[in-house]
């Protein structure tokens, strides 16, 4: 009986024995052979891993307005099992009615389903997409109101993925020239165009990296590395100007049915790109489509005989006042011949011919460079035609100017070349040109971004950069400023003679080659006009160039173009003179008892009770602007104009004041602040646009 018993025991133990072998082996076998894959597998339904995007730096217009900028945008996802059953259960089909109405995409029943589904399905969803679409800050606020969303804590199940969303306040101004981001293979967004592109490394920041870990029943966030958030680019870009530029511009590609156009805007001192607009017809209208100003190089026409005039005259072989008989007009070499648009025209000056755009220029060339055509070509190639102007967006085209020795140089390069054909530069190298020549013979490189930003300190500095001290010499810039102002003086832009400022340029019309039928097809134009304002003190160079207007309509550059040319001049002309004014009356006010800008009879009831003395120099106006006199013991009145068909300034008046001019024009305004007027939304001196928003900050 005990040798029975003690058999059994034994067996016992050896059974016992042999699971706890099993035991330990299986749990080594978990441990060590598979305890990577199960703790992955843990891993992969209680944690989650994410990248955490950096917040992408800002781009800003020269005055510190947002040109484009990073806004967080939110999915909203849903954990179904944090909410009570009874919560849920009383609330889900009000919460259901509420993202009916805010996403308006399905019915209140189809949220519903998807809610009570993600609740009590086969498998209790802890990550529900609610709906693709993402949501602003704003529409979170009123989406965290909404039943059971508004409870507190992880009871409201709500679940918030950030995401920054790029968007440019402007809308489309100068929209090719910021750029915009892609898709990159990762999935994430990049810049490739415009200032995006080409400063992506600064402005993208790093990601950081963290995870959403299940824990007691809630997700908890753990942050690993943090994401270093990108820098910030300041640009030369003007905003008011941008505005300025692309409205005039957009307007007359519409009215002469053109297919695109291009307008740059540059201060000539600094080279800075105060705007640069380039807008193409699209099958929904005219917008920016390609940046053409620096992307797009073509034959220029006749704003080339600029650089033309300047090799003639540097050489010594003309002088603007020497004749030459043009005869009938009509010129035959190599068996081509080129006919003025007018004939006969006879003897003619120098001068007459730049200010006429005569091609008789090219019989000037052929006489003195048919022997040596290098030596045309080096002067061209002297006043860096030929070479990039280095500005810092992606995308510049390669000048092409040919040389003697190429391959497809002809017995009519010589010609073609002096006014503007066999030859291809971009809008904004001959704008760069023309600067040169308004800038004392200083060429710039133009400049679009000033400071790299990280927050308020500037980490690099781009400095205006001299790409050549001096194009020609000073007589030939003088004597090129002389012709280029009798262009519109006594030429073919007389139509700009009475601008708001003295204009000098140059107009262009090009016939434009289509492909192997060249220029025997059906007639494209290339109208142009570049030159520089004021004409005695230069502040700003632009060019404007429109592709294809409608011949039907007009197709010269002195009316497509040069009208556009000449609203920009005027607008900002305007604009910076009114800045100026402004400044030096800031400068005056700093040391003098508070004023304001309004109407006459209420400040002489003021003085004459304070007993000021007053210098009335108003006449018979109502509205004054006031200024203390150099020694500070009176002030004086002078008549400050109205007119309610532009936009009036009224920076330095009171609120009632204000009020009174900006109402009367037809404007809708929002007031904020208190004192007097410091800044206002609408450039002053602009058509006003009756029923527009302007708004005005006291200060």
């Amino acid at each position: 009986m005990k040798h029975e018993l003690a058999g059994r025991l034994g067996l016992v133990y050896l059974v016992v024995i042999g699971i706890a072998v099993l035991i330990v082996v299986q749990a080594l076998y978990v441990q060590v052979w598979k305890g990577d894959e199960l703790r992955k597998q843990v891993q992969n339904v209680s944690r989650k891993d994410f990248t955490v995007a950096p917040i992408r730096g800002n781009i800003y217009a020269d005055d510190g307005r947002i040109l484009a900028s990073s806004v967080p945008y939110y999915s909203l996802r849903f954990d179904c099992v944090a909410v009570a059953d009874t919560l849920f259960k009383r609330k889900v089909d009000s919460l259901a009615i509420c993202l009916s109405r805010f996403f308006g995409d399905a019915p209140a029943s189809e949220y519903r389903q998807k809610l009570w589904k993600g609740k009590y399905g086969a498998k209790a969803n802890r990550y529900l997409l609610i709906n693709k679409k993402k949501i602003s800050y704003t529409e979170l606020m009123k989406v965290k109101k909404f039943p059971i969303f508004r409870e507190r804590g992880t009871r409201s199940g709500l679940i918030l993925e950030r995401e920054n969303v790029r968007l440019q306040p402007h809308r489309d101004l100068a929209y090719r020239t910021v750029g915009y981001l892609n898709e990159a293979e990762d999935g994430t967004f990049e810049g490739r165009v415009g200032l995006e592109g080409a400063f992506e490394k600064q402005l993208r920041g790093v990601p950081g990296r963290s995870y959403r870990q299940m824990m007691s029943g809630r997700w908890i966030s753990v942050t690993v590395d943090e994401p270093i958030d990108g820098n910030d680019v300041v640009t030369t870009i003007n905003v008011d100007c941008q505005d300025i530029v692309q409205g005039a511009l957009t307007r007359q590609l519409e009215h002469y049915k053109a297919n695109a156009g291009t307008a740059i805007l540059m201060d000539v001192k600094t080279g800075d790109i105060k705007a640069i607009a380039n807008v193409s017809k699209t099958a929904t209208g005219y917008r920016e489509v390609l940046n053409n100003a620096i992307g797009d190089a073509a034959e220029p026409g006749s704003v080339i005989k600029a650089a033309t005039m300047v090799a003639l005259l540097e050489d010594g072989y003309v002088l603007p006042t020497d004749t030459i008989d043009l005869g009938k007009g009509i010129y035959t070499h190599n068996g081509v011949t080129l006919r003025e648009s007018r004939t006969p025209i006879g003897k003619v000056t120098v001068q007459s011919i730049f200010e006429r755009s005569l091609n008789g220029i090219t019989e000037l060339v052929y006489e003195h460079y048919r022997e040596q055509p290098e030596k045309f070509v080096n002067r061209l190639y002297a006043m860096g035609l030929n070479r990039k102007v280095g500005i810092d967006i992606v995308g510049e085209a390669e000048p092409y100017i040919k040389y003697p020795t190429d391959k497809s140089w002809s017995g009519t390069s010589l010609r073609w070349m002096s006014f503007g054909y066999e030859l291809q530069v971009t809008p904004l190298q001959v704008l760069a040109f023309y600067n040169a020549l308004a800038n004392d013979g200083k060429k710039m490189k133009p400049r679009i971004v000033k400071e790299i930003r990280e927050g308020s300190r500037v980490i690099e500095r781009f400095e205006p950069e001299v790409a050549m001290n001096k194009i020609c010499s000073k007589q030939t810039l003088a004597y090129m400023r002389q012709m280029m102002e009798g262009v519109v003086e006594n030429g073919t832009a007389k139509n700009l003679k009475n601008a708001a400022c003295k204009i000098a340029g140059k107009t262009g019309t090009a016939k434009v080659a289509a492909g192997k039928k060249g220029y025997k097809a059906e007639p494209k134009y290339r109208a142009s006009f570049v030159g520089y304002f004021p004409a005695d003190k230069p502040l700003y160079s632009c060019i404007v160039v429109v592709d294809n207007p409608s011949t039907s309509v007009g197709y010269y550059g002195n009316v497509v173009s040069g009208n556009v040319f000449r609203e920009i001049a005027d607008k900002v002309y305007s604009m910076a003179s009114l800045m100026r004014h402004d400044e030096q009356e800031e400068e005056i006010d700093q040391t003098l008892p508070i004023s304001q800008n309004g109407l006459k009879d209420d400040f002489l009831a003021i003085y004459d009770e304070l007993g000021i003395d007053v210098t009335d120099e108003a006449g018979n106006a109502d509205w004054v602007m006031t200024s203390r006199d150099k020694e500070g013991k009176e002030f004086e009145l002078k008549a400050r104009s109205v007119d309610f068909s532009v936009v009036p300034n009224v920076k330095g008046m009171g609120l009632r004041d204000a009020l009174y001019l900006l109402e009367n024009s037809g404007l809708k305004v929002g007031v904020s602040g208190a004192g007097t007027v410091s800044s206002q939304s609408l450039t002053p001196g602009q058509r006003v646009q009756k029923g527009s928003y302007v708004g005005i900050v006291l200060k």
